[in-house]
């Protein structure tokens, strides 16, 4: 296949649970890196990852600078940044352009605060919005919940309903989530990841199947008392 066909995308930043390094110097060793791993020359696009976990003006004082310089090395075409406060974003690009940013869990059937107050902004800079997440760290499919989600009660309870209502209608919470964040064309791409094969063909099914706009309706229902109730992720003055 000709490496034109496809995209390839990297983050660099976060390289543990409580590791980060977002220094000039640890971005042009991470983009050699990648290229190397991933056997390139060159990556479509590479974002700074979970930057709210340190303080943010390094991104634009360091972090950004780097990754421009490696874009005019040739080594990436376009650059960004990820995270998932909506603050994030204003901070940064109110002092430093970037191609594209990723935000995630936060374009889904629970909670559309990306798109509600953030994407409008991106549109008027020309800056691509990359949606991530649409099953919100599985809230939204039928498998147990991770240990670690941190969203409140009241969302755990009503994303339970929601799943429910999708079985009494013969249907999965998680295709449901899945279709609807990818409907949207102010989001140049929805992410969402697997380890397992047939997770990635089953999705791909469900992306070429219509949205149920009734069980839609039903579902965002279920979720109106709860909407973009999210939580504090990262440093608390980058929420």
């Amino acid at each position: 296949m000709p490496r034109s066909d496809y995209l390839l995308c990297t983050k660099l930043g976060r390289y543990d649970l409580a590791h980060f390094d977002f220094s000039a110097r640890r971005v042009h060793e991470s983009i050699d890196v990648s290229l190397h791993r991933l056997g390139t020359d060159y990556l479509d696009i590479a974002l700074c990852h979970d930057i709210e976990f340190v303080p943010m003006q390094q991104i634009v004082d360091e972090t950004i600078p780097a990754l421009k310089e490696v874009q005019q090395q040739g080594k990436v075409r376009y650059i960004g940044f990820s995270g998932y406060p909506q603050k994030i974003f204003p901070f940064i690009l109110d002092q430093i352009q970037v191609d594209c940013v990723l935000n995630y869990n936060q374009y889904t059937l629970q909670n559309t605060r990306f798109l509600d107050e953030t994407v409008p902004y991106l549109q008027e800079k020309g800056i691509g919005a990359m949606n991530a997440g649409p099953f919100s760290a599985r809230l939204l499919t039928d498998a147990p919940l991770p240990a670690w989600l941190k969203e409140p009660e009241s969302v755990k309870l009503a994303a339970k309903e929601a799943a429910n209502l999708c079985r009494q209608e013969n249907t999965d919470l998680a295709k449901l989530a899945l279709q609807f964040s990818i409907a949207h064309d102010s989001m140049a791409t929805t992410v969402a990841g697997s380890a397992n094969p047939a997770n990635i063909r089953k999705w791909a099914q469900w992306a070429a199947e219509p949205l149920n706009l009734d069980l839609l309706k039903a579902v965002q229902a279920i979720f109106e008392p709860v909407r973009n109730i999210g939580h504090i992720e990262g440093l608390p003055i980058n929420n």
